[in-house]
């Protein structure tokens, strides 16, 4: 927990400290906050969620093969998930009002240029450049989010749902543009993340941690390292379904590939309202059990979708499935930076970044298992891997205040 009460103690932001303890309740300027920062952590993850809507284009149009396509999204999360802690150190020591700036700016260029050049390599190392973007991003704006948002988790939901958005809105632009340009419609997107770049540095929106400020409380390590297994399961199975269920849909159910981009989207845009979902009822309930009980609904919504016969009935799980594995989302990230106060945009880092990230590093284990067995084989095994979050999620303690 950050413990400021003064406009000195809030580095993040130039408007008068909100008391945490008191959330957002009657405060118009931290609403506002919280929706820019969702609206530029939407941009930045518009371009995560570019890439597995890119992928199936690249394996159709490029001819890759399914460990070729996993290997596209290791470079995007290899860029973003190794850099995130060392950058979340640093936002927590140094003055680097032009981090997220420069972040969201990166990760836009490097994924609109991917799909202008030929070279495998190059489009790996394109993707790699986006995701380091990415790196850039998360940790300081996740700390900044924390401080607007104060104890409500409904608040950091804002925040954390702007991702969702991000992923959400990715296959919707860019399957029409992709099927009528084929992959080098990428470069159409490299317009958002200047724009969102020149706001953010402009209003400054992001502001240092240093020049006397201190955070108070004492870490706690080991719930830290349960919850950051925790989001490291979810993320496997999150990104295992969003690289291959257009291709389940496509080479497994059948159906075309405005109909496999619809699925994805379904998928997303459950993600979207799962992660709203969960931080009102983390709010409600507590942010262990909200954890716990994403686990818990994520088994039967993605047992459901991976063995639905027909091309549009499993549409529903699809939903179900995205709502399920984002309940927990939001409420990780806080849970996070409240087992470590002292460090918050280190826990962020982590959190948004490297556990997040370490699913899209499995995914060419997972291309390995479609490439055997096809993506309806990928998606069994999503089944089982809520079941690895469930146990580890009875470990978790609620934070010491």
């Amino acid at each position: 927990m950050v413990a400021e009460t003064s406009s000195r103690a809030n580095p993040l932001s130039t408007e008068p400290a909100l008391a945490p303890a008191e959330g957002l309740d009657g405060q118009p300027s931290a609403w506002r906050r919280m929706r820019l920062w969702g609206a530029a952590h939407a941009v930045d993850d518009l371009y995560q969620g570019l890439v597995p809507a890119c992928v199936p284009y690249f394996v159709l149009d490029r001819h890759y093969s399914y460990v070729a396509a996993g290997g596209l999204t290791l470079a995007a999360t290899l860029g973003s998930s190794v850099p995130q802690p060392f950058v979340g150190v640093a936002v927590d020591r140094y003055r680097l009002d032009w981090l997220a700036a420069a972040g969201v700016t990166l990760a836009g260029i490097g994924l609109g240029l991917s799909g202008l050049v030929h070279s495998y390599a190059a489009v790996w190392l394109l993707l790699c450049a986006s995701g380091l973007g990415v790196a850039m991003f998360h940790p300081a704006a996740g700390k900044s989010a924390r401080v607007a948002a104060g104890e409500s988790a409904t608040a950091m939901s804002i925040f954390a749902a702007g991702g969702s958005v991000g992923f959400f809105l990715a296959p919707v632009l860019a399957t029409p543009a992709l099927i009528a340009m084929g992959v080098g419609a990428t470069a159409l997107f490299i317009p958002p993340a200047v724009l969102m770049g020149f706001l953010l540095y402009r209003n400054r929106l992001q502001r240092p941690a240093g020049r006397g400020v201190s955070h108070s409380g004492r870490d706690q390590w080991v719930p830290f390292l349960v919850l950051t297994c925790i989001e490291t399961v979810r993320s496997v199975a999150f990104f295992g379904a969003i690289t291959f269920i257009e291709l389940f849909w496509i080479r497994h159910l059948g159906a075309g590939k405005s109909l496999a981009g619809a699925a994805l989207a379904c998928f997303l845009v459950g993600g979207v309202a799962g992660t709203l979902l969960g931080g009102r009822i983390a709010d409600r309930v507590g942010m262990v059990r909200t954890v716990q009980l994403g686990a818990i609904v994520a088994i039967p919504a993605l047992v459901g979708l991976r063995f639905t016969p027909g091309e549009y009935p499993p549409l529903l799980f699809a939903v179900l499935a995205g709502i399920a594995l984002n309940i927990p989302f939001a409420v990780l990230v806080k849970l996070g930076q409240d087992y470590l106060p002292t460090r918050p945009g280190t826990a962020a880092g982590v959190t948004l970044g490297l556990a997040v990230s370490i699913g899209g590093l499995l995914a060419p284990v997972l291309g390995v298992a479609a490439q055997s067995w096809g993506p309806q084989g990928v998606f069994t095994i999503i089944c089982l891997i809520p079941l690895v979050a469930l146990a580890l999620g009875v470990f978790l303690t609620e934070p010491r205040k």
